[in-house]
Formats: structure tokens, sequence, C-alpha cells
């Protein structure tokens, strides 16, 4: 349950600089290299990665990201929807109108076609009629194991639109806040996905950015007793991705955790040895996605779950 062997990825027509969601995303940076240069790294770095976890057996569905309307996160798929083993696909509501658009029928559609059973689609986009957002797999880190939903509160993730999924799928919140420090000042992390991962035997989360100390606490017990060990990360790490993995499994059952270049590298030796003692590393070169998405490898996986016949 905690891993797949299936994961879609939207390869992007028209990948840039959103400026919409750069109000609380602190990732995200400006480049002033022409957009023709821009989208063709981003497609090479999509491919690059794309041909990684082939190379291992992992089963990756490549939709091609719509030249109109214009949608410059395509690329990062798990926050529109998510999928499950009793054939239900969810869809999520977004903070960003222009991200909106992300959400498609005809992927949908071709999931169908190549067997997955979608047997109900939930959708949540009414809550954006009241500001209300969770942003999929990136406002949310699930423990399917145990049923478990970690969620830190921002912009993009509201407790309303959470407590209601979380009664739809069963599974338990455990949520806290999480900050970071720019320019001298603490502010929220936008996505829980940038600041921890949870994987079949460990978990590796960015303790320190967990505001209250009660909050702290709580996320560590609630992770030793469903039996993770914890890796920690700093904060410094944080800001390289390193929060931003997703651990999945080629069809011979084999596990690996994907994490970008620029995570691995800034990761100590001992954290990456204990990752590898349960876990394969693929770690593709994504710069360009990093830099201008603000978001990282985790962001641009959808772990596809659903039944197939």
């Amino acid at each position: 349950m905690q891993t797949t062997s299936t994961i879609l990825m939207v390869r992007p027509a028209n990948f840039g600089f959103n400026m919409d969601t750069a109000a609380n995303n602190i990732y995200q940076q400006q480049d002033e290299r022409p957009s023709q240069v821009i989208r063709f790294l981003a497609r090479q770095e999509f491919d690059g990665f794309v041909a990684l976890l082939r190379d291992q057996g992992v089963e990756v569905l490549v939709v091609d990201d719509t030249e109109q309307p214009v949608k410059t996160d395509a690329i990062f798929p798990n926050n529109w929807f998510s999928t499950h083993p009793d054939g239900r696909l969810i869809l999520y509501p977004m903070f960003s109108p222009n991200r909106r658009l992300e959400r498609r029928k005809d992927i949908i559609e071709q999931l169908m076609s190549l067997g997955f059973q979608v047997n109900d689609i939930v959708d949540l986009s009414f809550f954006e009629q009241d500001g209300q957002y969770l942003e999929g797999t990136g406002s949310m880190v699930m423990d399917h194991d145990s049923k478990l939903i970690y969620a830190c509160y921002s912009e993009r993730t509201h407790p309303v639109p959470l407590d209601y999924l979380s009664k739809i799928l069963g599974y338990k919140v455990v949520a806290f806040e999480a900050v970071q420090e720019v320019d001298g000042k603490s502010i929220p992390i936008y996505h829980t996905n940038v600041m921890m991962h949870i994987g079949t035997e460990f978990a590796v989360v960015c303790l320190e950015s967990i505001a209250r100390s009660s909050d702290r606490q709580k996320v560590q017990e609630s992770l030793t007793s469903s039996g993770k060990k914890i890796i920690p990360i700093t904060a410094k790490q944080k800001f390289h991705f390193a929060g931003n993995m997703l651990e999945v499994r080629n069809d011979g059952g084999e596990k690996f955790t994907v994490m970008s270049q620029a995570a691995y590298d800034s990761l100590n030796a001992g954290q990456i040895q204990m990752i590898e003692k349960h876990t394969t590393i693929i770690s593709p070169q994504i710069p360009t996605i990093e830099k201008i998405g603000g978001g990282s490898a985790r962001c641009m996986l959808a772990e596809i779950f659903l039944p197939r016949s």
C-alpha cells in the first residue's frame, strides 16, 4: 500500500515561472534566459528523469501537456489528483486559479483506457469557492499502511478540506505548523512534502521546522509508533529539497527512494547510508525545474494505486 510501481508524469509544454504561486512558494526563482531555452531544458530534464525510472523497472505513464491553455506548472501533477486502491480518484482544490487548468478529464480517460479502474471520482474543487485549498500529495504526506495523513497548515493546506478528506479515506490527521526563515522572517512552509517524506520503513523529516515543541513531539511519536525509523534533516538541507522524496518500487518489488541530485548532494554520508539500508536511491538532475518551478522530484510524480483489470 505505501508504494506503487506505476507513476504518471506530465511532460511540460510551457514550463516557466508562475507569478501567482510565487507569492507563497519561496523556492521559485526567476530566470533571465529566454522562455524557449527554459522550456527546452525542462523537457530535457524531464526525459532524463523518466529514463532513470524506467531503467530501474518502474512503470512510468507519460502524458503530454497541452499547448493551450498555457499551464506553467503542469509538470507537477501530484497537486491536482490522487488515486487509491479502491478505485477512487480524488480531485483537489488548488490555490492558484491558473493551476486549476491542470485538472484534465482526458488524463483520467487515458488511465481508464490503459485498464485502470476508476470506480468513483471525488471532486473536492468546490472548496475553492470558499478560499479553502488542499493541494493533493503536496499538501499531505500519507502513511497508507497506518492510515495517517501528515499535514502542515498553510495558505495551500486548509483544515476543513483536510478533515473532509480524512473522513472519506478513513485516515487520521496529524496536523502541525511548519515554518522556515526567509530574510529574517518566519513564514509557513507551503507544502508538507517540502519538509517530510514517508517510506515503508523510514521517514525523512525536518523536525526543526516544526514550530511548536508539542507538535514536534506529536509527529515524532506518531512516526515511531507506526514503525518508522526517523531520519532527521536540517533546514538548510530542506532548502535543497532533501524532504521532497518519494519511495517507489519496480515490477520485481525492489524499492527505490527518488530524490533530486540537489537533494542527494545536500545529504551527509550517514543519512545516505540509512536510506540505502532500505532502498536504492534514484537521483535525477532537474536544476531548471527546481529553480524556476519551485518543486522537485516528488512533485513530478503522481502515484497510480488504482486496481488494474
